[in-house]
């Protein structure tokens, strides 16, 4: 059914499970409701990279390898601590767990396992995690590829809509939770007035929760140290997310500091240096490595003045800005990822802002 063609009712009762929202559940829309888009989530929160934290309150050790493999494993830029984050939301990272909506008065089976996979969803999603020719929803093995698998799916999808309200991680969660036809419905997330604020809440709690799942890297104590600051003394100009053809994934995957040919660079925070070369159509770049296992890269520069390997203090001029690589101009083209590559971008923006810099 095409939500913008016009529907009015699915009628059933959405009681615990996150994941089956938009499959069954009591919605009343209208097609005026349509005209106002989803808002995102508030655009505070960031996702965070890198090894997840492990013990009580946190991950359960024999989760935290299935849920890194299963990150490692897209090539869209998804992190272990969102995944973690998800399962918490999903199931308190229990196998066992069911959820249920209440059908003439009774309780029916609805969203089962660590992932919360209704049978329709598991029976295209699912996958064979361990190769024993068995795809069982119970079994985390086979859950949790799946769950990466399809948020994979949905990161991608997202990444096609940089026009939609919300960042790309949070869309391909709204897509995980009440499906993706809500996702377009609102050209975003669907607002807090869609289902009691259930989808609306789960994205916010996730984006939340994902930090405190996920580890800092401290191999590089005391030597990491350092303040944050911005990376260069000059304004944005093209900001996050504007779309247009002059990029190839169709919108811009960072943003641009209108700073001439020369100007000091410097590292946002702490880091260490994962490359610092020719990056291609990025010209001369440097990428970090910050502690909290998120990336930073600065591309364009004229020179550079830091090698991969070193591991450098906030602040520390890491080259200059320049003109190199396929640009328009002179400027400085900076991104925050969640991997070091093209394609893990994250808002740059509310991520500095997360780390006391006045931008």
């Amino acid at each position: 059914m095409d939500a913008k063609k016009g529907f009015a009712l699915l009628a059933a009762v959405f009681v615990a499970s996150p994941f089956a929202l938009g499959f069954g559940l009591v919605l009343l829309v209208s097609a005026s409701d349509h005209d106002n888009r989803g808002g995102g989530v508030g655009g505070d929160f960031v996702a965070t990279a890198g090894k997840l934290r492990i013990g009580p309150g946190y991950v359960p050790a024999q989760y935290a390898g299935l849920i890194e493999k299963a990150a490692a494993s897209c090539d869209q830029g998804l992190s272990a601590g969102i995944l973690a984050a998800q399962l918490d939301a999903e199931s308190n990272f229990n196998p066992a767990a069911m959820s249920y909506e209440i059908r003439n008065g009774k309780r029916i089976p609805l969203a089962k396992g660590i992932a919360q996979f209704i049978d329709d969803t598991w029976a295209s999603q699912g996958v064979d995690g361990d190769g024993d020719g068995d795809r069982d929803v119970w079994d985390p093995v086979d859950a949790i590829p799946s769950q990466g698998k399809m948020m994979c799916d949905l990161l991608k999808t997202a990444k096609k809509h940089p026009n939609y309200s919300g960042s790309p991680i949070e869309l391909a969660l709204a897509g995980y939770n009440a499906g993706w036809g809500w996702v377009d419905y609102y050209d975003g997330v669907p607002p807090a007035r869609f289902a009691d604020g259930q989808t609306y809440s789960y994205v916010k709690d996730i984006m939340a929760n994902q930090a405190r799942l996920t580890a800092p890297d401290t191999s590089g104590t005391p030597e990491m140290s350092g303040e944050w600051t911005k990376p260069v003394n000059a304004s944005i100009g093209t900001e996050y997310h504007v779309p247009g053809g002059m990029w190839s994934s169709g919108y811009h995957t960072g943003i641009d500091f209108t700073a001439s040919t020369g100007t000091p660079v410097h590292a946002i925070g702490p880091a260490k240096v994962v490359s610092a070369g020719w990056g291609g159509a990025y010209g001369n770049q440097v990428v970090l490595r910050h502690a909290d296992g998120v990336y930073s890269q600065y591309a364009h520069l004229s020179r550079i003045d830091v090698s991969a390997g070193q591991t450098i203090p906030g602040g520390q001029v890491i080259g200059l800005s320049g003109n190199t690589g396929n640009t328009s101009g002179p400027h400085l083209h900076m991104e925050v990822r969640t991997g070091p590559a093209y394609g893990s971008d994250i808002s740059p923006v509310p991520y500095m802002r997360s780390k006391g810099i006045r931008i």
